[in-house]
């Protein structure tokens, strides 16, 4: 994983926790078929800081080398793992664990964990949440790749960075408008960001725009600049949830199936730049 993709493995792990309240939550990258966990929440000591995983090694790794979802109600006694590392867990003092690979294109690119420090067996809303956190975070890294590889195949130029700083003081004209305390300057800020949005139409297509709300929009211009649902919520000032809640209807409004088809579209009826 890039930097960015492990700043995104971050926001998973934040979200997560909040959404279960978990005692613990971690997670990492996988490089090369080894997990490496860089992200804690919860941890009282040290121990699982840094630790290579791997494939098909303990909890995580066996997660990782059947692709998908993995719970133990007592990690030290339970016989379906490995123990190669009952000693890190068992400082930590987790018993009940709960893993889950992140798969984007069928290679296993992080794991997320969740974990009790009692042997009891996990709720089904915690290993769904779990799960609700992979997908969402194999989701973000699906569309960064696909923007990447569009961006690698484009031929670098000035006009092409301008056009990227268009849709970034697009998406802060929205952001602007949302902070507005009074209305007239807000409906003034969000017709410019439309006109700005609509400047790149080559020619109407000859339908009716999709009408979004203007929160979809702002999600949604967010979103376009390769922002992760965690990074718009803090652009925006709401939570991680309201903003997938945004970002679903504004894809059930524009008939796509996923985030770049839905910008991708937004794009063609000239809602963004």
């Amino acid at each position: 994983m890039s930097g960015d993709d492990a700043g995104a493995v971050r926001s998973a792990v934040l979200a997560l926790q909040r959404t279960t309240g978990l005692p613990m939550v971690f997670g990492g990258a996988v490089r090369r078929d080894r997990l490496r966990i860089t992200e804690l929440v919860g941890n009282i000591t040290d121990s699982l800081d840094g630790l290579v995983v791997r494939h098909g090694s303990g909890l995580g790794g066996k997660a990782m080398a059947m692709g998908r979802p993995l719970w133990v109600s007592n990690y030290p006694y339970s016989p379906s793992i490995s123990h190669d590392y009952d000693k890190p867990v068992g400082r930590e003092g987790l018993l009940s664990i709960v893993a889950v690979p992140v798969v984007v294109r069928r290679r296993v690119r992080g794991v997320l964990y969740g974990a009790l420090r009692e042997p009891l067996s996990l709720a089904d809303r915690v290993v769904s949440a779990a799960v609700d956190a992979a997908r969402d975070l194999e989701q973000d890294l699906a569309v960064r790749d696909r923007a990447d590889e569009a961006l690698a195949r484009a031929r670098p130029s000035a006009s092409t960075s301008r056009w990227e700083e268009v849709r970034a003081v697009h998406a802060e004209l929205r952001a602007l408008a949302e902070q507005a305390g009074d209305q007239t300057v807000r409906d003034r800020l969000r017709e410019a960001s439309l006109r700005l949005a609509a400047a790149g139409l080559d020619e109407p297509d000859g339908h009716p725009r999709p009408s979004l709300s203007p929160r979809e929009l702002d999600v949604l211009s967010y979103v376009a600049i390769g922002c992760t649902n965690a990074e718009t919520a803090e652009h925006l000032a709401l939570s991680p949830e309201t903003v997938k809640s945004y970002l679903r209807s504004a894809m059930r409004k524009l008939d796509s199936h996923t985030r770049l088809e839905a910008v991708t579209t937004a794009r063609r009826k000239g809602l963004l730049p």
